[in-house]
């Protein structure tokens, strides 16, 4: 048995000894290959074979234009409000109970169409005792009259003194008189009469009525007590557009008026609040007599025509006013000007192809494109494209493009 055990146990030793000279090596290899992925990984471990030679990063490639030459005017924007040239408030002159009312709240009325009408008897009953009374002068006038030829007549036979003629005679006098007044009280009445009918100084939008039927009016033609406000009237063809215009503004367009001559007449183009183009006109024909010291600016006014009564006082309007005569400029996109602090600049291409940023003045949109007033020459080849692949001083690979005039942008403003 022990022989046996012994056999057994040599027959054992030879396969144990190559399984743990396998089992020692396993985390030796595995530990050597990951440190071999980390140097890997991270550019530590050595690169077999020659450096690969380096290869040379191309110039970015823009697009560059010169700058397109055009002439345009000098203009101005501003926000104005309409207002109307005739506005009055209609109250009554005489007073009554107010019996009629011909009209629509908001309803457009025409010069001389009856509004209001107020009762009318009490002045009618006027208007005949005032014409009795012109009757009874005349009356008189006639008693007068033969009283002072009979007088004039005694007094050619000596039966009569002068004294009863000269009494005769101003009798005469007063009665005219008092026919004369009489008259003139017939016209009063006719007048209040007439005030009894409120109809419509002129052509426009009436407002909302301020008083009802059957209601009592206070009025008096001499406005020295208070009068009731019937409604209110606005003109509304032509309109006035008001607008303010600043100092700078304001010496610019003296001095283009002074050079050119001529009558305070300049077209104005008009855009409404919810319009993308200026299909309005107006004519500028008012400018006040002083600045405004708090605001440092002058009341300006131009007369838009509106035939087609849609614009109403009040609403708001924007309005470019030319202020000098058409001028050479050069106009470049908007997005090819960079704004440097304060400084507003232009990134060029040099015969080298290096970049070179210019500083430009700017001025307002035309077409679509910024308006360049200096610090651009016509051979400038301004970069249009690709501005933040262009660095100052850098090379870069220009590609010829070009500037178009959006003629339907400049409609828009």
């Amino acid at each position: 048995m022990d022989q046996i055990s012994d056999h057994s146990k040599i027959e054992r030793e030879p396969l144990n000894e190559p399984t743990r000279r396998r089992t020692w090596r396993t985390p030796v290899i595995g530990a050597v290959t990951v440190i071999a992925a980390l140097l890997l990984y991270f550019g530590l471990a050595p690169r077999s074979g020659n450096k690969a030679a380096a290869v040379p990063t191309p110039a970015p490639q823009v697009t560059v234009s010169a700058p397109l030459q055009r002439e345009v005017d000098t203009r101005v924007g501003f926000l104005g409000q309409f207002s109307a040239i005739d506005r009055v408030e209609l109250r009554a002159q005489v007073g009554g109970t107010l019996t009629e009312i011909h009209f629509k709240d908001g309803q457009v009325v025409h010069k001389g169409e009856l509004l209001f009408v107020i009762d009318p008897r009490p002045y009618e009953i006027r208007l005949e005792q005032a014409k009795a009374a012109l009757q009874t002068a005349a009356a008189r006038v006639e008693l007068a009259n033969a009283q002072l030829t009979r007088a004039q007549s005694l007094r050619r036979n000596e039966f009569a003194t002068q004294e009863t003629v000269d009494q005769r005679t101003s009798d005469q006098d007063s009665t005219k008189a008092a026919v004369e007044d009489a008259r003139a009280r017939i016209r009063d009445a006719e007048l209040d009469l007439e005030y009894c009918r409120v109809r419509a100084p002129f052509t426009g939008r009436i407002g909302a009525r301020q008083i009802s039927i059957g209601s009592l009016v206070a009025g008096s033609r001499a406005a020295t007590s208070p009068t009731t406000l019937l409604a209110t009237l606005v003109s509304l063809d032509p309109l006035y557009l008001d607008f303010d215009m600043s100092e700078s503004d304001f010496l610019t367009f003296s001095r283009e008026r002074a050079r050119v001559g001529g009558p305070l007449a300049n077209k104005v183009v008009i855009g409404l609040s919810d319009e993308n183009s200026f299909g309005r006109e107006g004519t500028l024909d008012f400018i006040d007599n002083a600045l405004d010291r708090s605001s440092g600016t002058i009341h300006a006014r131009a007369t838009v025509p509106n035939p087609d009564l849609f614009l109403a006082p009040g609403q708001f309007a924007r309005l470019r006013v030319a202020i000098a005569p058409p001028t050479p400029v050069y106009l470049l996109p908007d997005a090819a000007v960079m704004l440097d602090q304060s400084q507003r600049l232009v990134m060029t291409v040099g015969p080298d192809a290096t970049v070179k940023p210019k500083i430009v003045t700017t001025g307002d949109l035309r077409g679509g494109l910024r308006v360049i007033q200096s610090g651009l020459a016509p051979t400038d080849r301004v970069i249009i494209d690709g501005l933040v692949r262009a660095i100052p001083g850098a090379k870069v690979a220009p590609l010829d493009g070009a500037i178009h005039y959006d003629t339907a942008a400049d409609e828009q403003g």
